[in-house]
């Protein structure tokens, strides 16, 4: 099937792309075919954010979203930030001593899965082909080495990649412009990175592991429209990362925790830290007597400015979190992901009515990226993950509501930080293994009983997705050396480690992934890379 543009990922930056891309078509009276693949089941069943959204990119896509009903319901009300200072005490921070990028004036507490299943309405009312179901497996490249499109993934494999009687081959979409906006660590964007060194001169990329749970709790400790935000306890002064409890509508609240993936102890539980964390009084109080009705774990790119990669090459774009293009000194990355998706659209139409016929590398979106909103907000926020990694928590904290606050980010600094995350973990014999208590099936739970609320399924006869290029690596190398960390950075209990008869045994649970990307951005050998399983697997988030 031939378009002028295949769009990868149904998320903010790929349906901001298409949205864009029809609307300039009707204004000029082109005609224009473009489609969106979606490896999720339906539109949203792969979103997960937090999420306080800010509104300025939809402004500017759909002025007229309330009249069209887009799901933004709850403004904010309140902002509240503690330091919690250990398991029972917290210090309220005054507005004076936060960042002005922490506050939410102006912003709504929001499903991202929600948000984008009414941007896809609109994408298909505009004229845009949808394709639920359907994962990108493959680039397509031309002869002289431009992208040309990409192949959907075959259905109906066995394990061994044999062929069952409901075998359909995947199918080639072929387009003069591909964008790939996968979401964080995409893994066809981390081939086109590496493809076509994108990432040349800058710093490495960073991670952050996020968590989020829903909970219906009692209407009378509901406050819808606050805000709340943590630094501190659980994590110790070792590791970054912070909590969130967001007020929804219907008497729902969004509790989650966001953990840096340059974390130092292989012991260390991402997982288990989020779930001790609903303990801390401040969380607590709003939980107790509660159901938990949801739950989901993402990875986050959070290098910023300084990790922003190249994001044109021959016969495409990247687009969104596949590039990086979060504002992690907001927190938020939904509104910087569509405007880049505007950006590129606006890139690529220009193009298309000028008579391109495609596979060029379009260079006049890295002037129109310069020239935007977009670019200098991130601009301006270049120091705030590398003050973090290099004062830490309190010390970088103070750097960087001084930078905010009084001189909008334009200090003449410019922090860098170029570590790796996934080489910054010790041996297990020179960290103390970290005992966590036992769920308390309240506030606190297994992962498995959390995987079953993210209603994750996979079909169990297919090849595995997540690969390993040396399978004797997990027990010869990571276990006696960093006692195998994948048992505890992975959020969804995929993968363990079996004693036998004949010795240890790593096994792979691949059906309970919820295709957050951690093993792949964390894995300290580098030696287990995710790529996408047959259509429609993976989480079915509702309201996520």
């Amino acid at each position: 099937m031939e378009f002028d543009v295949v769009i990868v990922g149904a998320g903010p930056s790929g349906l901001s792309t298409a949205c864009k891309l029809m609307q300039l078509a009707q204004e000029k009276e082109q005609e224009l075919m473009v489609c969106v693949v979606e490896k999720g089941s339906e539109v949203g069943a792969h979103i997960l954010s937090g999420a306080v959204f800010e509104p300025r990119a939809l402004n500017e896509l759909f002025p007229d979203w309330q009249e069209k009903g887009a799901p933004l319901n709850t403004k904010v009300t309140g902002d509240d930030i503690y330091l919690l200072n250990g398991d029972e005490s917290a210090i309220k921070l005054p507005g004076f001593g936060v960042p002005k990028t922490m506050h939410n004036n102006g912003n709504y507490i929001a499903s991202m899965g929600n948000m984008c299943r009414w941007l896809a309405e609109q994408a298909e009312s505009l004229g845009v082909e949808i394709f639920p179901g359907f994962p990108a497996q493959e680039v397509i490249y031309h002869d002289d080495g431009s992208v040309a499109g990409i192949l959907t993934g075959d259905m109906g494999l066995d394990t061994e990649g044999n062929q069952k009687d409901s075998f359909v081959p995947g199918m080639e979409l072929r387009a003069k412009y591909t964008v790939f906006a996968e979401g964080c660590r995409g893994h066809l964007g981390k081939e086109l990175i590496g493809k076509f060194a994108l990432d040349a001169n800058k710093s490495p990329q960073h991670y952050g592991i996020g968590f989020k749970e829903i909970w219906d709790i009692d209407p009378d400790k509901h406050q819808e429209g606050l805000v709340v935000h943590t630094a501190g306890w659980p994590l110790d002064k070792e590791t970054g990362g912070g909590g969130y409890l967001y007020h929804a509508e219907n008497n729902q609240v969004f509790v989650g925790m966001i953990i840096d993936l340059n974390y130092s102890n292989p012991h260390l539980s991402p997982f288990d830290e989020f779930q001790r964390y609903k303990h801390h009084p401040k969380i607590a109080q709003y939980l107790s007597d509660g159901k938990r009705v949801s739950y989901g774990a993402r990875a986050l790119a959070k290098g910023g400015f300084n990790s922003l990669p190249k994001m044109t090459m021959p016969g495409a774009l990247l687009v969104g979190c596949d590039a990086g293009t979060i504002n992690f000194a907001k927190i938020k990355g939904n509104h910087t992901a569509m405007k880049s998706g505007m950006l590129a659209a606006e890139t690529i139409f220009q193009a298309l009515v000028s008579g391109d016929e495609g596979g060029k590398d379009l260079i006049d979106f890295t002037e129109k990226f310069k020239q935007s909103w977009l670019y200098d907000e991130l601009y301006n926020t270049r120091n705030f993950g590398p003050a973090m990694h290099k004062f830490g928590t309190f010390w970088g904290g103070a750097f960087n509501t001084i930078d905010q606050n009084f001189f909008g980010g334009k200090l003449p600094v410019n922090f860098k930080d170029e570590s790796l995350d996934h080489e910054q973990l010790k041996t297990a014999a020179e960290c103390a293994v970290i005992q966590y208590p036992k769920p308390d099936n309240k506030l606190s739970f297994d992962k498995l009983t959390s995987v079953f609320l993210s209603n994750t399924n996979h079909e169990e006869e297919q090849p595995c997705h997540l690969k390993l290029a040396d399978s004797s690596i997990p027990i010869s190398v990571n276990l006696p050396k960093y006692a195998e960390p994948a048992q505890r950075y992975c959020p969804a209990g995929v993968y363990e480690v079996e004693s036998t008869e004949d010795g240890d045994k790593f096994v792979i649970n691949a059906q309970n992934c919820v295709h957050c990307k951690t093993c792949d951005i964390k894995d300290p050998s580098q030696n287990i890379t995710w790529v996408t399983p047959e259509g429609a697997g993976g989480p079915n988030y509702p309201n996520m």
